[in-house]
């Protein structure tokens, strides 16, 4: 039928010779066969080429890669949604040694997780980084991607091209951060908000009681290592914990907590009104840096040799008993030592002698803290020992729980530097309250440096989900699609905070968004009746700088995701053997 009709192989086109005239139904018929044919084949050999480069290699490309990323995401959202907000669920992880960790923390979960898959992987690095920076968000993080990941696959399946949704998520999170700054609330941080702020990130960590009482314990921490005009430095509170009792006993020491007592049984137990003398001096005889070696003639070259070491050491301990009777002369007042290295029995008899109380091998860490704690300068060198080099403390007592010792150093002065002595009754629990009282100092320290605050509850992504129902009308071409998903997966917050209470999440986010609608104030959703109420009437205050990370990580990782159209495991591991 045909005279010549010629296929060019590295082409999509046909060429097509002289045809009989009466023949042209029939000849595009099998042009398009052939034409469908020729890009079937095309397609294989591109899929073929990383084949033919890596045998090994594994390909999946366009629907397939993104059906990949997309159950990924949503597989590690399905992990993580139960343990949003206060009426969350716990997650048991249970180690390979058979260690058991109890907790709700995204960050804990998320780091203690074996995620295998990349793209679970990947999300988990993001949310984990958005902890590292502002201490909050995790969980968050990842429900927020997934939906994202979601909703633009349900437009991709109709056909919209992925580019075209990522140009609308950045078009809907620039208006998102314009909306951020209209809806935060600047304040002056006093206790009352500083307060509220601690509880509202607690209470979704632990329980409501506990909360309430690490509340108060962590704001007053933050509070007495805040300096005007410089940085909050958050290593400045110890966290020491300590099996016993119940968690609600968890107090805060304004000084110092030490995890070892006196090493000479003729030293006191219990000091008032002390002196402390911070220093880094060695009271042991120490062998040379340099190799080195000494010959003697005689034993009494020997025995001198030994009584001049002796006395090295005894003039400094001397020098510590002269101050000592300087300072305290025949009054009541106590003298303590912390020294960060070792003091030798003979020398610790000297000091037990004249009644003071030394402590060797104190933690490199705590010679700071024990400065900014009861005052003074830590000491490198006994040569210039003055009274201004000591600190002060109201009490100083070693308290003894069965084979373990501690030494409280309390009643500072205007400490700068605290210890939060978390209690507990086994170790899953101190494990959980060390977690919880770390994501509420860096709530409390985060809310002092922004100087301002945002409803929490849902109330602010109800409000920039409805801003952005509005807005997308005014974006031009199939972009707005992008912008109507994004208010979408926003709503996956309140849906989940109302389904974690036992609430309709439908019902209860159409009760939110009515009451937004009409008095245009932020609700957000009273978890113990499922109804709408003003956040900021309830104090329930979120940070402003991790909401904001949380539009800026999630938008950047989830148009990441969208724009993959091949995914190839074909690296250098996969080669081997």
């Amino acid at each position: 039928m045909f005279d010549n009709v010629i296929s060019c192989p590295g082409c999509d086109w046909l060429r097509l010779g002289r045809v009989r005239r009466g023949a042209g139904a029939t000849f595009r018929t099998a042009a398009k066969a052939r034409f469908a044919s020729e890009v079937a084949a095309l397609i294989v050999c591109c899929m073929a080429a990383v084949k033919a480069i890596n045998s090994k290699a594994e390909v999946a490309r366009a629907q397939a890669a993104l059906a990949v990323n997309v159950c990924a995401a949503r597989g590690l959202q399905d992990v993580l949604r139960t343990n949003l907000g206060p009426k969350g669920t716990m997650k048991m992880l249970v180690s390979g040694t058979g260690d058991i960790k109890l907790t709700k923390d995204g960050n804990v979960l998320l780091h203690e997780m074996q995620i295998q898959h990349p793209t679970a992987s990947l999300i988990a690095k993001v949310a984990t980084a958005q902890d590292d920076i502002t201490g909050d968000g995790t969980t968050s993080n990842v429900l927020i991607i997934g939906e994202l990941l979601k909703q633009a696959d349900l437009y991709i399946s109709e056909g919209l091209h992925p580019r075209v949704i990522t140009e609308g998520f950045e078009a809907a999170k620039t208006k998102a951060l314009e909306v951020l700054d209209e809806v935060k609330i600047k304040k002056e941080m006093k206790r009352e908000i500083l307060v509220d702020v601690a509880r509202t990130s607690l209470r979704t960590k632990v329980h409501a009681e506990l909360a309430d009482v690490l509340t108060e314990a962590v704001v007053n921490s933050v509070l007495a290592i805040r300096r005007p005009g410089y940085p909050i430095d958050l290593f400045m509170v110890e966290i020491m914990e300590m099996k016993h009792k119940s968690e609600t006993d968890t107090t805060l020491i304004r000084g110092l907590v030490l995890d070892h007592g006196v090493r000479h049984p003729d030293m006191k137990k219990r000091v008032e009104d002390a002196f402390i003398l911070t220093c880094n001096v060695s009271l042991e005889y120490e062998k040379t840096e340099v190799n080195s070696g000494f010959f003697y003639k005689t034993a009494e070259e020997k025995e001198k040799l030994v009584k001049t070491e002796r006395k090295f050491i005894e003039d400094r301990v001397q020098k510590i008993i002269d101050l000592k009777d300087k300072v305290c002369g025949h009054s009541d007042k106590g003298f303590v030592v912390i020294n960060q290295k070792g003091i030798d029995p003979l020398s610790l008899d000297a000091l037990a002698k004249h009644g003071i109380v030394a402590l060797r091998r104190a933690k490199r860490r705590n010679m700071e803290r024990l400065s900014l704690a009861c005052g003074g300068v830590a000491v490198n060198s006994f040569e210039d020992l003055s009274v201004d080099c000591l600190g002060h403390a109201g009490l100083v007592y070693e308290y003894t729980l069965g084979e373990e010792k501690f030494t409280f150093i309390e009643d500072c002065v205007n400490p700068r530097s605290v210890t939060l002595l978390v209690k507990g009754p086994n170790k899953h629990t101190l494990t959980q309250i060390k977690n919880a009282i770390r994501d509420g100092l860096r709530a409390v320290k985060n809310a002092i440096e922004d100087g301002c605050v945002v409803p929490g509850a849902g109330a602010v992504e109800v409000a920039i989900a409805d801003t952005l129902v509005t807005y997308k009308n005014s974006v031009k071409g199939r972009a707005r699609l992008g912008v109507q998903a994004f208010a979408d997966a926003l709503l996956i917050i309140p849906k989940v905070l109302a389904q974690n209470s036992g609430f309709d999440q439908q019902e209860t986010l159409l009760k939110v968004q009515a009451e937004h609608s009409q008095s245009k104030q932020l609700f957000g959703i009273d978890l113990n009746t499922g109804e709408p109420m003003v956040a900021a009437d309830a104090g329930i205050w979120d940070n402003y700088c991790v909401k904001k990370q949380l539009l800026h990580s999630c938008t950047v990782i989830a148009a990441n995701i969208l724009l993959v159209d091949e995914i190839m495991r074909a690296g250098m591991s996969s080669v081997k053997g």
